[in-house]
């Protein structure tokens, strides 16, 4: 299995599958509204506006599964994310990421690296490359514009033209 075997539903409930991201990087964090972490939003909008146009590909996934911090419904979180963050990559419904319910998509970063490679608080941060492999985790406290991360990307990404 690979990252390309899952899919998510948008925020707006259309289908997110992430086999229509082969041969990109993809960045797939779970996120809150309420959380100490959510101005991490402010740094994942600078990746995307960065690398986008060079493939990269950065997914939201809320998630009210940490300390009851993604309290609302779709559209008040799609709302906060624009007004608050002008989030402009692909933002999911809300899931879970953790536990039996967990999304697909984390419980195979469960299943491949063990539980301790699940997320332990919001913005835990997964990156696959372009062929689906997980190449990257970070956990909450690591910024999305961390050094380690962007040099963990940049080399996946499609050489400029």
């Amino acid at each position: 299995m690979t990252a390309h075997d899952f899919a998510f539903t948008l925020i707006d409930g259309n289908a997110l599958p992430l086999d229509a991201f082969r041969g990109q990087p993809v960045l797939v964090v779970n996120t809150a509204s309420a959380c100490g972490y959510t101005p991490q939003y402010a740094g994942l909008q600078t990746l995307h506006e960065r690398y986008a146009a060079d493939g990269l590909v950065v997914v939201a996934v809320p998630s009210n599964d940490f300390g009851d911090q993604e309290p609302g419904n779709d559209a008040q979180i799609a709302a906060f994310c624009a007004s608050t963050y002008g989030v402009g990559f692909p933002l999911t419904r809300k899931e879970h990421v953790i536990g039996a319910e967990a999304h697909p998509f984390f419980r195979w970063i469960a299943d491949e690296l063990g539980e301790g490679a699940s997320p332990r608080w919001n913005f835990h941060k997964a990156l696959v490359d372009g062929d689906g492999a997980l190449v990257g985790l970070w956990p909450s406290a690591v910024s999305p514009l961390d050094a380690e991360i962007i040099g963990t990307i940049e080399p996946l990404l499609a050489p400029p033209a």
